[in-house]
């Protein structure tokens, strides 16, 4: 049996709410260049439609809640899990896939999650502040290829301002003289507006 030889490990990312059952954050992966014709290769996705999407989380959500280990066997995919507060983050892979490198992508995952939101991990706080879990999971997988699995810098790219802000941030003088000289700078502009009106 030939073995897979594709970067391609993650079929989905799912941070689910326990309490109401909902969808937090989903996200679903096939391999971007499948071969012609077929549907059932390695790296297809088995849930396509946002129904069969929900139904596959409505049983593992079923299956993990009261389970005390991190990993389980499930619809013939490994599936790791971790629990933070109120919610479950899921990392789903191919049932021949590496699971300490799924291992690793949840706990990238939690931790990542933990530093940026300063170990808040619920779901009043992922839904507030989406746009960090999302860069976060975007920055560990792209199109189910495992980028990055240390949280730090995970985090580090995730909350990092933008250089261009940064150089113009260190040439403004805060020092009395450098205000005073930014007063009178914007008496003159608002003086010199005035006249021409």
């Amino acid at each position: 049996m030939p073995t897979n030889m594709s970067l391609f490990s993650v079929n989905a990312i799912l941070i689910l709410s326990t309490d109401d059952r909902s969808r937090i954050l989903t996200r679903y992966y096939s391999v971007p260049h499948a071969p012609p014709g077929s549907t059932n290769h390695p790296g297809a996705n088995p849930y396509p439609t946002v129904k069969e999407q929900k139904a596959f989380e409505k049983g593992l959500l079923d299956k993990t809640n009261k389970q005390t280990s991190d990993v389980i066997l499930y619809d013939g995919r490994v599936v790791f899990f971790k629990m933070e507060g109120d919610v479950m983050l899921y990392v789903v892979g191919g049932g021949d896939e590496n699971e300490i490198m799924l291992f690793g992508v949840v706990l990238a995952l939690r931790d990542a999650l933990a530093i940026l939101l300063k170990n808040s991990t619920d779901k009043r706080t992922l839904v507030e502040n989406y746009d960090l879990v999302s860069l976060a999971i975007d920055e560990i997988i792209d199109d189910g290829i495992i980028l990055e699995t240390d949280p730090v810098v995970v985090a580090s790219r995730v909350s990092k301002p933008p250089t261009q802000d940064i150089a113009s941030v260190k040439n403004i003088d805060l020092s009395e003289q450098g205000l005073l000289n930014a007063w009178e700078f914007g008496k003159l502009k608002l003086a010199e507006r005035m006249r021409q009106l």
